[in-house]
């Protein structure tokens, strides 16, 4: 039985995790933190919260004595910290949030890891979730990123994720801490803030709202639906190499246009399959003999936009016989199913006090 604390549980892929970790582990005390900020959404993980071996902690990452008494209170023996601002346009606007959150609160971290740990090092692990965004930019014929590829970051969400991989990386070199790292490819699934690029882009077309493409929409990403990634992390906890550094990627590369007219056309088929969603959605497009296509606006480039992303995963599969389970078209239609069928939370986001960060930035952005 584990004792794990995972940051950032109320997030995107954190949320994720709680409910794969706790169907495949209901033996073990599970302890969520997570500051609800704008994109920590406690509803996400509310089923959960009642349970008796899991406990939600609303807290922030940088508060070294609330660390601590977590730490001595619940025995911790395990953290996967997801705990992150992650936003890259966001981070272009307002960068001083990301180093405090993302390089000052890892550091709390780990160093109350290492205190709680230190005379009893055996069974512990800390593991730290980064992204493919650290190496920075790869060209249309480049190989994908490994494992041993330079860091490049390319935006102050970049940076900041870079620098709090090299303190991960310290804490094992130089105390001896158990640690592991996985730079994971771009993420997509249930419970994603409606900031990312598929959540936004469905939104926008249920509500008959532009859907902006940034440049000319040639910018390629490696997807990977996010149960696929909780997996992998829990390989990595199971088996993987303390002190190692694993890519998790889902051999999905596409341009971002090419996805986007992808997202219209499952939407169009949608509603041409079911006639309630017309009522439901009456300002989508197709209600009104419109493809969804039709809302896809060319916007301005925004400021160091990396071209293309794609990560190698021979190590991870080598080491650790881990492969994607879910195809790309297979994923978004699940993720499409899903976002039709909770639209009580995405319009609890966008109706409560999240309602003013919609209004001015609602449509504005691309991952």
């Amino acid at each position: 039985m584990r004792n794990i604390l995972i940051t950032g549980g109320a997030g995107f892929i954190g949320a994720n995790f709680v409910y794969y970790w706790l169907r495949e582990n209901p033996e073990d005390h599970i302890v969520v933190l997570d500051a609800l900020t704008y994109s920590g959404v406690k509803l996400s993980i509310e089923p959960l919260i009642q349970q008796e071996q899991l406990i939600f902690v609303h807290g922030d990452i940088c508060d070294k004595t609330l660390i601590i008494t977590l730490f001595e209170k619940h025995q911790i023996d395990t953290v996967v910290h997801f705990a992150a601002e992650s936003h890259v346009d966001r981070s272009i606007l307002t960068p001083d949030e990301f180093i405090r959150t993302n390089i000052q609160g890892t550091q709390t971290l780990l160093g109350t890891a290492l205190e709680s740990w230190r005379d009893n090092i055996e069974g512990k692990r800390f593991h730290h979730i980064s992204t493919d965004e650290v190496y920075g930019d790869l060209g249309l014929h480049d190989p994908a990123f490994t494992e041993q590829h330079p860091y490049a970051p390319r935006s102050p969400y970049a940076a900041s994720k870079a620098a709090s991989d090299m303190m991960v990386r310290v804490y094992n070199h130089t105390y001896g801490l158990p640690v592991s790292i996985s730079n994971c490819s771009n993420n997509y699934g249930p419970y994603q803030f409606p900031e990312k690029l598929i959540p936004l882009m469905l939104i926008n077309i249920l509500m008959g709202k532009p859907l902006p493409v940034y440049g000319d929409g040639s910018h390629i990403r490696d997807w990977l639906y996010v149960e696929d990634h909780c997996r992998a992390i829990g390989a990595i906890l199971e088996s993987g190499r303390t002190g190692e550094t694993y890519n998790i990627g889902g051999d999905n590369q596409i341009q971002n246009l090419e996805l986007v007219q992808e997202l219209c056309r499952l939407i169009d088929m949608s509603f041409d399959a079911d006639d309630a969603l017309a009522s439901r959605f009456p300002d989508c497009p197709y209600v009104h003999g419109n493809a969804s296509e039709s809302l896809i606006r060319f916007v301005k480039d925004r400021p160091g936009h990396d071209r293309r992303y794609a990560i190698n995963t021979k190590k991870i599969s080598t080491e650790l016989s881990f492969h994607p389970h879910v195809d790309f078209s297979s994923g978004l239609g699940l993720t499409l199913d899903w976002y039709l069928n909770n639209e009580t939370w995405w319009q609890t986001l966008m109706s409560g006090e999240l309602n003013d960060w919609f209004k001015t930035q609602y449509g504005q952005t691309n991952k």
